[in-house]
């Protein structure tokens, strides 16, 4: 099997240390190539530079994007700019690891899915819980019919970040709903397709003097039901609460929580995630106390998966199950549930 040669562009963005980790680790899929560092990341970079960038070679952009023989990119530099970037890749004809979710511009954001399309090339996201092995299960069980139509999706994703990080949440629309929110919005969107009405209510917690919007919240009205997001940086415990609740007309499904660490946070495969199922038949049967079914899955590690498909994309063994169209639209929705009025309901034409 031919190795993948990928190099990082950027080391901005938070997931990007785990991204280049991952890629050095699986050794038998990947050749890393080296890294740059884009422009106002000098000072995050002399804070890492002795951790896992230490055993990367470090190039300029130009270097990078002329490496003889390079296959694929992955691009982890600063939300803000991780479009521009991810299309001068594309425009070189590399296959595309981008983290998620992509610059507020949705022009430019589409110039990079319709150039990608045009050429060929895989732009693959870095929405992790898309390789959650619980998440995985409950596609499975909707595609099977178990949970009957569905009706409502309740996301929660949560943390508690400094005040200097959540102040730094005020340069994006929507502020936490861009940063951590647009992983529920996939979910939500993903589960039940288009929403009749995106309903932004974002706001400030103000604590700690900070004025950004560290409270995100959006509801999404579908012509069945409710279903909403809420992501907050200034929640205690709010990491261990991260959690999924899908209710269908058969059954319910909760994961909660999303993730949660092993004694053992340097080990590779260092995440468990516990789900619980309750059918509808067993529940009128067993009453109001009847217990769900909880299961737990991993241990995994969040980011191996997502690199390892990537490389079969690249390798051309796996097709992108995500299209172009449907990143497109993506974005749509999360921008209006930041805030950011755009046309979700237009066709997709690239």
């Amino acid at each position: 099997m031919k190795k993948v040669k990928i190099a990082q562009i950027g080391i901005g963005h938070d997931h990007a240390g785990c991204v280049m980790d991952s890629l050095l680790r699986q050794k038998e899929l990947f050749e890393v190539a080296g890294f740059c560092v884009c422009k106002g990341e000098e000072e995050q970079y002399e804070a890492c530079k002795d951790g896992v960038y230490s055993k990367a070679k470090r190039l300029s952009l130009e270097e990078l994007l002329n490496t003889p023989g390079l296959d694929a990119v992955s691009v982890e530099c600063n939300e803000k700019i991780l479009t521009e970037h991810a299309l001068l890749a594309v425009e070189k004809g590399l296959p595309v690891h981008m983290d998620k979710p992509g610059s507020e511009d949705p022009e430019n954001y589409e110039k990079l899915m319709r150039t990608a399309k045009a050429k060929g090339l895989t732009v693959h996201l870095g929405y992790m819980y898309r390789y959650n092995p619980a998440v995985l299960r409950l596609m499975d069980i909707i595609q099977s019919g178990s949970l009957g139509e569905i009706y409502s999706v309740e996301a929660h994703m949560d943390c508690l970040h400094p005040a200097g990080k959540r102040q730094w949440l005020g340069q994006f629309p929507g502020g936490m709903m861009f940063f951590l929110g647009c992983h529920l919005v996939d979910l939500i969107l993903r589960l039940q397709g288009v929403p009749e009405e995106i309903i932004p209510y974002n706001t400030s917690t103000g604590f700690d003097g900070v004025s950004s919007q560290d409270y995100g919240m959006a509801v999404f009205r579908y012509p069945n039901g409710i279903s909403f997001a809420k992501t907050c940086a200034a929640e205690p415990g709010g990491f261990l609460r991260r959690q999924l609740v899908v209710c269908g007309e058969k059954g319910t499904v909760e994961i909660k929580p999303f993730e949660s660490f092993l004694s053992s946070p340097k080990d590779e495969k260092n995440q468990m995630t516990d789900m619980s199922e309750i059918y509808k038949e067993e529940a009128e049967k067993g009453g109001w106390g009847y217990g769900a079914d909880r299961k737990e899955y991993g241990p995994y590690n969040r980011y191996d998966a997502m690199m390892s498909s990537f490389a079969a994309m690249v390798r051309g063994e796996k097709k992108n199950p995500f299209s172009y169209e449907y990143e497109v639209l993506l974005h749509r929705v999360l921008l209006n549930a930041c805030g950011v009025k755009v046309d979700y309901k237009q066709e997709i034409i690239l």
